[in-house]
């Protein structure tokens, strides 16, 4: 990437790392933000089981399997995410129950400043997983999946290993870096079976720019003021201490 851009991506990126790190360290909004991940994770399996079926059907054997070990990995992370709930004695409101006014909150990702930007010039039928284009997925998600493994460690390593809820959560946030990392991987390897070196790099300089361009936007809206404020999250049945889950 060029140097302005360059620039832009640290001042972005660490705005929201600092953002998000002051959010799962205080237990007072950990709750919120993992429920914010929980509803992203598993909200994914959908859209990559059905491009599974796609990729398997125009013949991609390979994407196929790799996706569909995407969609698993996804399952896995938002179970981890269900069960740190659980142990705050927290769970994902159900969003059934909420009155229609509610319907902005499940179409968040859509509407947010950094989705919006990202996916600027994209209409909702355009991204849908039986038309999407393969190269605006795979460029757009490497670059997602890439960052995401830095951003679930770098938020792993400020939680306390003295607290055992939190070395839970901190070990379960490693595992799920280390799956996105392998997502990277497997995305970068598609595009390089689909197009030439310079291409790849142009397409990934694309959206690496639109990540840019989006982290601003968020970044923006969080000094405006104008955050996340509708909790995600409602009191759950009370969980045994020393239950953890297995992240391996």
């Amino acid at each position: 990437m060029n140097f302005p851009t360059y620039i832009m991506h640290l001042v972005g990126s660490g705005a929201v790392a600092y953002y998000c790190a002051v959010q799962i360290r205080d237990l007072r909004t950990r709750p919120n933000i993992l429920a914010g991940f929980q509803l992203a994770e598993s909200g994914s399996v959908p859209f990559l089981t059905k491009l599974s079926e796609r990729a398997a059907a125009e013949g991609d054997t390979w994407l196929s399997e790799k996706l569909t070990k995407h969609a698993a990995d996804e399952t896995r992370h938002g179970q981890i995410f269900a069960h740190a709930l659980r142990q705050l004695n927290k769970q994902l409101i159900d969003f059934k129950s909420l009155p229609p006014d509610a319907e902005e909150t499940r179409s968040q990702k859509q509407r947010s400043p950094f989705f919006a930007t990202y996916y600027e010039g994209y209409t909702q039928e355009q991204l849908k997983p039986d038309v999407i284009d393969w190269n605006v997925f795979l460029g757009s998600t490497y670059i997602l999946e890439l960052d995401a493994s830095k951003d679930f460690a770098r938020m792993a390593n400020v939680l306390p290993d003295s607290d055992p809820k939190a070395r839970n959560l901190k070990l379960g946030m490693l595992s799920i870096a280390k799956d996105e990392t392998n997502h990277a991987a497997y995305l970068y390897e598609a595009m390089t079976r689909r197009m030439s070196g310079d291409r790849v790099q142009k397409l990934v300089e694309q959206w690496r720019t639109r990540k840019v361009n989006a982290l601003l936007a968020f970044a923006s809206n969080l000094f405006q003021g104008n955050g996340p404020t509708r909790s995600l999250v409602r009191d759950g049945a009370p969980q045994e201490n020393d239950l953890e889950l297995t992240v391996a």
